[in-house]
């Protein structure tokens, strides 16, 4: 697992799904200042990494959840991931919108599903975990079992794993920011005196770069 990982924190600073500007920090929707911004929608443009990605998934899915019954993405990141997932384990596919649709049959969770389904949930990116536990809620509630979510990055933030530790829904990731530094120093993209900065932000992202 440590060498996929790392495989993968390769492929995302290599195909630009990760970009690192210490010095030059991005703004995220929250207002928050970052070092660091992740689109992992790029991943889909590039056929070796995709299907990386995806066997990656099916593996460690094969690993932890054999019983699986039911493979659900989060909308929209992981919908396309989850989908390719779930072909290969040749295991049924559904994906859960944010917050239930203002129209037609007013859907959160879409595609065919039943009451007890083992499900495993997947998602593109954890950041404060708030999106992928409204995905596991609304399962949940729907009568699914979830079993546990994998995804495909995380930024390891505190509040995310508490999030997951209350809602007692397991998180395995291919990828983490603890060793995407780590990668992004030993290929040089980043120098070893950004590291610091960039092992800050983490600690209280919400307030960094404001003074």
């Amino acid at each position: 697992m440590e060498n996929s990982a790392k495989k993968i924190a390769e492929y995302l600073l290599q195909i630009k799904a990760i970009k690192l500007q210490p010095s030059n920090p991005f703004t995220w929707a929250s207002g928050w200042k970052s070092p660091i911004y992740c689109d992992n929608r790029k991943t889909l443009s590039f056929p070796e990494v995709r299907s990386y990605i995806r066997d990656s998934f099916v593996s460690l899915i094969k690993r932890l959840y054999p019983d699986a019954e039911l493979i659900a993405g989060v909308a929209t990141g992981a919908v396309p991931h989850g989908a390719l997932a779930a072909d290969r384990l040749e295991l049924p596919f559904v994906y859960v919108r944010s917050g239930a649709k203002e129209h037609g049959l007013g859907n959160q969770i879409e595609g065919f599903y039943q009451k007890g389904q083992k499900t495993v949930v997947v998602e593109d990116l954890i950041s404060t975990g708030g999106t992928s536990l409204g995905a596991v809620r609304a399962l949940r509630e729907a009568g699914c079992e979830v079993l546990g979510m994998v995804a495909i990055f995380t930024y390891e933030f505190k509040k995310s794993a508490d999030g997951f530790a209350i809602e007692k829904c397991p998180l395995t990731t291919l990828c983490n920011y603890s060793v995407l530094i780590e990668t992004a120093v030993s290929t040089g993209y980043i120098g070893k005196s950004e590291v610091e900065t960039l092992k800050k932000w983490r600690i209280d992202p919400s307030v960094w770069g404001l003074g």
